[in-house]
């Protein structure tokens, strides 16, 4: 058993090496191309709504960890099995292993720009991992005891067994016993000894490795770039958040930039450069234009508060954040490409090859749709898309929120469906009326008495009318409305609830300006976001 352990441990580190110098060979080849995050790209390209839904409800904006972290435990459990077969059979073990590269390099090699020098990382990873398990396993087979029957691959033709050397040619076909010219405890205890350690120089080049290649690709990231902007003065600021806009109990009412949401399908945020960032619009155009960062910060700018909300989001879910954006009205852009009749579509590009579509008319109806370069005060977080991404009030941001955006095609939804529609989604996303409470919270403990309920509720670009909380089955009240920006952000809400002893479960619903009450009815998020009413339970006494 110790034997095989060694063996599958052995695989474990061939397999590290191929990643770690793989994440190194992405610094030149592009970060796109190391193998595990090309693979997690293509699990996230091709995982069901259903699936996309569970993550997301459970690992929240830390999806994106849960799935590298995954499928890095699958790899190790592969690389365990192929480092097992490999005492017996090394040949099938060169199988395992060319298969680890191919995929890696088929899976670099479908990632949005890449060339053919993307495979390359996988490849020479997996060529590396050959020679690693090879010493490994020859360190492994020295280290057993004497009296253990040998594989038969790594006996010498008397039987006596020399180092193993995987792939040699069987020796005789009865089991052996090992014979040692040093006394056997002392020659195995040192074989022993240095096959930890090399097990140990292995993992370290691995880690070095991947740490190397990691810091590498920062240090070619965009934060000096980034640090050296100056956002222009907006020609119109926004309105002044009025007092009393704050409820207690409930959550900022701008949310700070380091504890807004982010969902995406970047497994590598990617890094844009903006002295090289263009934006494209093209398609159903009289006029293409093509913008560069400088001539987009000529242009005029407003700052606007806009609350934005992912489809994801559960009823009572935290994926929804305010902030105060500052950008261009795209409106104004569009007009200057002049959209030919029935381009009703505008599909928006992510560097990376993402694409959401907007309706056209919800983009020049008026209302603040920005192609924005700050947010809360500074040039936009790079998680966040820097240095342009989209904001469009009242519109999920599947549908409308366009991170490290490059290219708008205006086209028609008859001609093409965006990254989530084929996937199962809406092809246009609404955001509904939604409400939630924020303190107290699920499960939380109060005592007989007056007590503060609070939150925040929701329905960008029609804006809130009111809120009623509900204590069991009762009587729905009325709850205090604290005043807001504009329509196009949340309101938070506050009730004073006189509660007796006992268990009782407390609900929220909010009704638009439009006099739509949101439903009790629960729906799930996909195809078009979650509906029901949020509610808690609370023990009092």
């Amino acid at each position: 058993m110790r034997t095989t352990i060694r063996a599958g441990l052995s695989g474990v580190a061939a397999a590290a090496v191929a990643l770690g110098v793989a994440e190194l060979l992405a610094v030149v080849a592009g970060a796109r191309s190391a193998p595990l995050i090309a693979v997690g790209g293509v699990v996230v390209d091709h995982v069901p709504p259903a699936v996309k839904d569970f993550g997301i409800s459970v690992f929240g904006v830390h999806d994106k960890t849960a799935l590298l972290t995954g499928t890095a435990i699958l790899l190790g459990l592969y690389a365990y099995g192929v480092g097992v077969l490999a005492r017996r059979w090394w040949p099938v073990a060169i199988g395992g292993i060319a298969v680890f590269g191919v995929l890696g390099a088929v899976a670099a090699l479908t990632r949005p720009g890449a060339g053919a020098g993307a495979a390359l990382p996988a490849l020479i990873g997996a060529a590396l991992a050959v020679p690693v398990l090879r010493h490994l396993l020859r360190r492994a087979a020295a280290a057993q005891p004497a009296g253990t029957p040998a594989p038969a691959d790594t006996l010498s033709p008397g039987g006596t067994v020399s180092p193993a050397q995987p792939g040699s040619a069987p020796g005789s076909a009865a089991p052996a016993v090992r014979e040692r010219s040093l006394p056997d405890v002392a020659y195995v205890e040192e074989s022993r000894r240095r096959f930890v350690r090399d097990l140990g120089i292995v993992a370290a080049v691995a880690a070095g490795g991947g740490i190397a290649g990691r810091w590498l690709s920062d240090r070619g990231a965009v934060t000096s770039a980034r640090g050296a902007v100056t956002l222009p003065a907006p020609i119109a600021a926004a309105p002044v958040v009025p007092a009393g806009a704050q409820v207690t109990g409930a959550v900022p009412y701008v949310t700070p930039n380091r504890d807004f949401y982010r969902i995406d399908t970047a497994l590598i945020t990617p890094q844009v450069d903006p002295s090289d960032w263009t934006l494209r619009i093209h398609g159903m155009v009289r006029n293409p234009i093509t913008i560069t960062w400088a001539e987009l910060l000529q242009r005029p700018m407003v700052e606007r508060y806009v609350t934005l909300a992912c489809v994801s989001n559960d009823v009572g879910g935290d994926l929804i954040g305010n902030a105060l954006w500052l950008g261009t009205p795209i409106k104004a852009l569009l007009d200057e490409a002049d959209p030919l009749p029935g381009a009703d579509q505008a599909v928006q590009r992510s560097v990376d090859g993402w694409t959401c579509g907007t309706p056209t008319a919800v983009l020049r109806d008026g209302r603040d749709a920005l192609l924005a370069v700050g947010m809360n005060g500074e040039p936009l977080p790079v998680p966040h898309g820097f240095p342009v991404r989209m904001i469009v009030p009242g519109l999920y941001g599947y549908v409308s929120a366009c991170k490290w955006i490059t290219e708008i095609e205006l086209t028609r939804f008859a001609d093409f469906d965006a990254y989530w529609v084929p996937r199962g989604w809406a092809a246009q996303a609404p955001i509904k009326t939604q409400s939630r409470i924020d303190t107290p919270r699920d499960g939380a403990t109060r005592h007989p008495g007056e007590v503060v309920v609070a939150g925040v509720a929701w329905a960008q670009h029609r804006g809130v009318a009111k809120v009623e909380v509900q204590v069991d089955d009762g009587p729905w009240a009325v709850a205090s409305l604290a005043p807001a920006v504009s329509d196009d952000t949340w309101r938070e809400w506050k009730h004073s609830w006189t509660a007796t002893p006992g268990k009782h479960v407390l609900r929220v619903r909010a009704t638009d300006l439009d006099g739509y009450t949101q439903t009790s009815e629960q729906a799930y998020p996909a195809p078009d976001g979650a509906t029901g009413w949020h509610e808690v339970t609370v023990s009092v006494g």
